[in-house]
């Protein structure tokens, strides 16, 4: 290969790709986890105003946890996501640009046998 064949860097941009959905499946995981969290934890809290759940501080302090718990991994991982998802849009982007850069060769069909 020469120094002017695109095909190592494709390569390399393909393993940071190839990463990135990674992390972004990851922080998607973390996003919906951080929902759930706020969403037990307020519907224990709503539960604990209308006294349907016998009232106890653990409790309370349980669903306050939660919520604060919840949005802090949502915010997180959204604002991670969101840097994540920008990146791959480049990359993605750069390696369709050196692919189109090589100089591909057509393949001549075979006559097929009947």
């Amino acid at each position: 290969m020469s120094d002017d064949d695109p095909r190592e860097e494709i390569e390399r941009l393909e393993a940071q790709i190839d990463e990135l959905s990674a992390r972004l499946e990851s922080c998607r995981k973390f996003i919906l986890a951080g929902r759930v969290a706020i969403l037990v934890g307020g519907v224990l809290f709503a539960a604990l105003l209308v006294q349907a759940v016998r009232f106890d501080p653990r409790l309370v302090a349980l669903a306050v946890a939660g919520v604060l718990g919840g949005i802090v991994a949502w915010g997180a991982n959204n604002s991670t996501a969101k840097e994540a998802a920008s990146e791959l849009t480049a990359l993605e982007a750069e390696r369709a640009a050196l692919i189109e850069a090589i100089d591909l060769r057509l393949v001549p069909s075979r006559p097929t046998l009947h």
